[in-house]
């Protein structure tokens, strides 16, 4: 399996691009996710440096300590798992969150797995916002407030 795709190869350099520019404070949301497919390790990437190799993103190698920081394309495609297998993309993946929150929840549940199921609501009311931003004037826009309206009348 192809661990980056032209489209998320493009994308992972824009993004290292754009935190060069404003000095790193650049907070964009992981493009590509990474998985062992007979383990815990997982990693999330939201920048590629110019030598097409080293990411940055959350690394998640299954002790409960997830970290921001960078790590080797190459020498995570190199890594052999029993059965012939190899690290693989996770090519349902997509996020609207900043990785500094994916950080502060993977921090909190102890593993990038873990997050990703407390964030299932943030990702949806990201995306709703998004989406109300993008169609203003749409009435078929849902409402991006995840909470029912309070009754108020008295009975």
């Amino acid at each position: 399996m192809e661990l980056l795709t032209p489209d998320i190869r493009i994308g992972l350099r824009a993004n290292a691009a754009a935190s060069i520019a404003i000095h790193g404070a650049y907070d964009p949301a992981p493009l590509l996710k990474l998985f062992n497919p007979l383990g815990a390790a997982t990693w999330l990437a939201t920048e590629l440096d110019s030598d097409g190799d080293t990411l940055f993103g959350l690394a998640d190698l299954g002790f409960g300590y997830p970290e921001l920081g960078y790590f080797s394309l190459s020498e995570i495609a190199a890594l052999r798992l029993p059965f012939g297998l190899g690290i693989e993309r996770d090519i349902g993946f997509s996020s609207v969150v900043p990785l500094s929150i994916w950080a502060d929840f993977a921090r909190q549940a102890g593993s990038i797995l873990g997050a990703q199921h407390l964030l299932r609501p943030v990702e949806a009311h990201h995306r709703a916002r998004a989406e109300a931003a993008d169609n203003p004037g749409d009435a078929t826009t849902p409402n991006p407030d995840p909470l029912p309206p309070s009754d108020t009348g008295g009975g």
